[in-house]
């Protein structure tokens, strides 16, 4: 489920808004970031686990996950790869690409022909553009003759990556 799906008026009681607020910008970076955090808002470890779990799986957020800096990593090369793949095939061949070890995000995106004829993205990072570039003669092999072309367009600025936020 997308944000664009949830309704405004979304309850959320005092302390699950709370939660959300203190945990929107990340996790403590600390040994135990739930029991951190249940200090800091005056309730059990257990709370906030069940809190989060529930959150969840109501769709208010969608995943809990560590954001590494790929930058702090030494991955430098950030390439978009974009591909012109057959509709029909779409589908499963964007689910192959998007278990590739190295694609770190996969998505279906409308054509805006006749000058963009890309329906399938793919993020890749590596160490230099030459890497990124083998990577991508890698996924041409997943997509075969379903292809019919595609192009990589390289990051030149690191811009700043957050979600939503709400308001306190």
């Amino acid at each position: 489920m997308n944000s664009a799906e949830l309704p405004l008026d979304l309850p959320l009681d005092p302390t699950d808004r709370r939660l959300v607020l203190v945990t929107q910008a990340g996790l403590p970076l600390v040994s135990r970031p739930y029991a951190a955090i249940g200090a800091e808002l005056g309730i059990a470890e257990a709370e906030v686990r069940a809190r989060l779990g529930a959150l969840l799986d109501r769709g208010v957020i969608r995943r809990i996950g560590a954001v590494p800096n790929h930058y702090a990593l030494g991955y430098t090369a950030n390439g978009m790869s974009v591909w012109d793949v057959a509709d029909e095939r779409l589908d499963e061949l964007g689910a192959a690409v998007g278990r590739l070890p190295f694609v770190t995000h996969c998505y279906r995106r409308p054509r805006h022909l006749p000058l963009w004829p890309y329906n399938l993205f793919a993020m890749v990072h590596d160490k230099n553009r030459e890497a990124v570039l083998a990577r991508l003669e890698e996924i041409a092999v997943v997509l075969g003759d379903a292809c019919r072309g595609q192009d990589v367009l390289f990051s030149t600025r690191i811009l700043k990556k957050t979600g939503m936020r709400i308001a306190s």
